[in-house]
């Protein structure tokens, strides 16, 4: 039996999913509308200095690498297909360049912030 690596992506895309469904809207609310017209929250809470000290904790780091990476992920996985559901012939080249993509931006999310 040929063995598959399609369940790591199928959970990755699971997973970035329910992150993108629960978490994505009201991280586009927060940073996006509430914050910039001070509904809410006062302006100064996305201030230079606050989103620094939360991108430096190393809480902070992790939320952000799962948002971002799952994020990747999810569109991937989406992206292939998508494409294979339009009726584009969506083989191994296709899927290298969506999931190389996640793991290029996965890699570079991890590296850039253990730089900060």
């Amino acid at each position: 039996m040929k063995r598959s690596n399609e369940p790591i992506f199928w959970s990755l895309f699971g997973a970035g999913g329910v992150l993108s469904a629960l978490i994505g809207p009201v991280l586009i609310f927060i940073t996006g509308i509430a914050v910039p017209l001070g509904f809410l929250l006062p302006p100064s809470t996305m201030s230079y200095t606050r989103v620094l000290a939360f991108a430096q904790h190393p809480l902070g780091k992790g939320a952000l690498f799962l948002v971002i990476s799952l994020f990747l992920f999810h569109g991937g996985h989406r992206m292939v297909h998508s494409l294979h559901d339009l009726g584009v012939q969506t083989g191994p080249r296709a899927q290298r360049w969506f999931y190389g993509f996640a793991i290029v931006g996965t890699i570079l999310t991890a590296g850039l912030l253990l730089a900060i």
